[in-house]
């Protein structure tokens, strides 16, 4: 009975694990909650945005070599299998005008300069428009369009913010020759580079955006009919031009004015100025547009708006051609012409003719 009561409280005894107090668990320690970020007041200021580029205070000019100029040029004519520089004299190389004139490269197709002008007042920060003269035969940038024509002076005079750009094409030669205005997409890699010249010219990176956005008129006398049609044509940068200036200047191409037009006039104007030199070639650009339904007046308009297209003459014979750009259908005719484009403020508180 002894042995078996022991068993049995043996069996009723708690072991030691159970018969050990269980230790009280240590409360966990919670991390400190992290300050919250600072903010920035909701009233705080913005930064100031940057100031526009001034107004120039004076004009200013430049005489300067471009790499997408008009010449040299090394390639055929369009629509022939000649080579333009078809003549040699040793190392020489050289043209064969439609006269039977022989030019030579180094003398006559080598001139890379373009002239570039900014009037005093011009103020990138409004709307800009980009004028590209085309000179005529026989011609130089500093003799001609400088000083005799005064396309700088009228640029100036006509009060409105526009940047010109003149490239000298064949250099004071009896040749209309287009050079590299010839090849498709010429002329828009030219109007890039002159952006960028017009830019570094002003002085001021920030003008940039202004002289890559900026319309293009092209204005073109004499001779430099060839070089505008086939820019036109051509040229990849039709959605830049706003208008087109004639200067007795229509010896032909005919049919590549009148499909531009037609085809651009709801964003460009058209003006043909001349003389008898080139009536017949007038009358018949007259001709195509009424055939495509494109009205146009014989009267200077009000304005130069998109869809404007007049025809003016002539205005006298052929002793009045060499003068036309400063005397035409009035004086300084290409500054009157510019005054009509609207959109471009005038520039330092001039007033347009």
């Amino acid at each position: 009975m002894k042995r078996r009561a022991l068993l049995l409280g043996a069996l009723l005894m708690p072991t030691a694990a159970h018969a050990q107090p269980k230790k009280p668990k240590k409360p966990s320690k919670r991390q400190a909650p992290k300050p919250a970020a600072k903010t920035a007041p909701l009233h705080a200021a913005k930064p100031a945005p940057p100031a526009p580029p001034p107004g120039l205070k004076e004009a200013k000019t430049q005489l300067v070599a471009f790499d997408a100029s008009p010449f040299p040029y090394r390639s055929v004519i369009p629509g022939t299998t000649k080579p333009f520089l078809d003549a040699r004299d040793g190392k020489r190389r050289g043209h064969t005008t439609g006269r039977g004139d022989v030019y030579w490269e180094e003398t006559t197709y080598s001139d890379r300069r373009s002239l570039l002008y900014l009037p005093q007042g011009f103020d990138p920060s409004r709307p800009v428009m980009m004028l590209l003269f085309l000179h005529g035969q026989g011609a130089t940038l500093e003799r001609d369009v400088v000083l005799r024509q005064a396309v700088p002076r009228q640029v100036d005079e006509s009060g409105k913010n526009i940047a010109l750009v003149a490239p000298q094409l064949a250099y004071d030669a009896l040749d209309s020759s287009a050079g590299n205005f010839w090849r498709g997409g010429h002329f828009a890699r030219y109007l890039d580079e002159a952006a960028e010249r017009l830019m570094r010219l002003y002085g001021d990176r920030r003008a940039g955006r202004g002289f890559n956005l900026a319309p293009v008129t092209i204005a073109a006398y004499s001779g430099g009919y060839l070089s505008a049609a086939y820019a036109l044509e051509r040229g990849g940068a039709n959605h830049r031009v706003n208008g087109l200036i004639l200067l007795d200047a229509l010896y032909g191409e005919e049919d590549k004015f009148a499909a531009w037009f037609a085809a651009r006039r709801r964003q460009a104007f058209l003006v043909s100025a001349f003389t008898d030199s080139t009536k017949d070639e007038n009358a018949t650009l007259q001709g195509l547009l009424t055939k495509r339904r494109v009205p146009f007046t014989r009267t200077v308009p009000k304005g130069l708006t998109p869809g404007a297209a007049c025809f003016l003459g002539p205005t006298g014979g052929l002793d009045m051609h060499g003068d036309f750009v400063t005397r035409a259908w009035q004086p300084d005719p290409l500054k009157q012409a510019l005054s009509l484009i609207p959109g471009y403020d005038p520039v330092h508180g001039k007033k347009n003719a």
